[in-house]
């Protein structure tokens, strides 16, 4: 293993390492000069990083998914670890270790699909059953299922992450299906196995975890709903309402139209999907949020957008207790505050946000004049 890791930096300690670049901006000083900013990475996590000077030199030398020699040290800014680069240069792949740079499952992927393999055997319903081996006897889609993230980055975003992801959720569904009685076990698995196949085209993942153009246009849901009914196509006899419901499934997963789902869950295989989904992405978030806060001052993490809170990094909570240094709590994004995304970012949007600005003082002034 390279050192130093993300992991290992210090704070002030002047540092000379290598890194993948993650995503490169340049960007302009109030003086008008450049100044890059990165999001720098390696296996054990990633670091947001700002190069200030002689940025002209070097700014076209490398780009996104390159890897790079730095010359630099971290510091803590609101809370979060950041990287002032002094000085960096190119590196051509030969000079490096990939197995360095891409985060991975800490299982091994072919034990992962051996046990997924044997779920799938033993699923009751002979159709459900021969539909999902055929995906997952399909050579493309068994290469990239044992190696696709289930996120880019709010979930289980490193390397085998989404079968990861399917067996801890069967690993949930299992005792919940037993508790209930009345789960039907093949549809649970059946809507576990392909809710996030579509993911395995969305994104990329050959070195930095991206978006596919077909990612971007289209969306794992789509996706997944195409492999679904060409895979089909071999299957004449396979019984309409079974179809429908596993259809119903990957449709509605997200939970809400808010999130993404074009249905919501109807029958109760598709609801508990969708908590379980729901839960144990939270809870992997939860777990690599406060990992990667694992080098900042404090109790707390920076605000994660995901989770729409901070994180307690507990176990220096437990070790520390009040003798903690005292941290600055990242607060969430004002209410007025341009989201990425969001259709908030609109004309409509900003007409609305100062009709509530608007209201919102009237109200504090009745109230003050009250």
């Amino acid at each position: 293993m390279k050192s130093p890791a993300v992991r290992e930096l210090k704070p002030e300690e002047v540092t000379n390492a290598v890194f993948l670049v993650q995503a490169k901006e340049i960007r302009q000083k109030r003086t008008g000069e450049p100044y890059l900013s990165l999001t720098l990475s390696d296996k054990t996590g990633e670091i947001e990083a700002r190069m200030w000077d002689n940025v002209a030199e070097v700014m076209d030398t490398f780009g996104r998914d390159d890897f790079i020699k730095v010359r630099g040290q971290m510091q803590i800014y609101n809370s979060k670890p950041q990287f002032i680069v002094h000085k960096l240069r190119h590196l051509e792949d030969a000079e490096v270790d990939f197995a360095d740079f891409f985060p991975a499952s800490a299982r091994d992927p072919e034990q992962m699909w051996m046990e997924l393999r044997g779920i799938v055997t033993e699923v009751p319903n002979a159709h459900v059953r021969g539909l999902l081996n055929a995906f997952l006897d399909d050579p493309e889609i068994a290469r990239r299922y044992r190696v696709a993230p289930a996120a880019k980055s709010i979930h289980h975003a490193f390397r085998s992450g989404l079968l990861e992801h399917v067996l801890s959720l069967c690993g949930l569904a299992g005792p919940i299906a037993a508790h209930y009685g009345t789960v039907d076990w093949s549809l649970m698995v059946g809507g576990i196995v392909l809710h996030d196949i579509g993911k395995i085209y969305e994104l990329t993942y050959e070195r930095g975890f991206s978006y596919s153009t077909e990612g971007q246009l289209i969306g794992h849901i789509p996706i997944a709903m195409r492999m679904l009914y060409e895979k089909l196509r071999a299957f004449p006899d396979f019984p309409d309402n079974l179809r429908i419901l596993l259809e119903h499934m990957v449709l509605s997963h997200h939970g809400k139209l808010e999130f993404g789902s074009p249905k919501i869950p109807l029958f109760p295989e598709a609801l508990l999907l969708h908590y379980l989904d729901d839960m144990d992405s939270k809870m992997e978030c939860m777990r690599a949020t406060a990992e990667k806060g694992a080098m900042a001052e404090g109790l707390f993490t920076a605000w994660s957008s995901p989770l729409e809170r901070v994180v307690l990094r507990k176990e220096k909570y437990l070790a520390d207790g009040d003798t903690a240094p005292a941290a600055t709590v990242a607060e969430p994004p004002p209410a007025n505050t341009r989201i990425p995304g969001s259709a908030l970012n609109s004309g409509f949007g900003d007409k609305l946000r100062s009709a509530l600005g608007a209201e919102t003082a009237t109200l504090q002034g009745n109230r003050n004049n009250g």
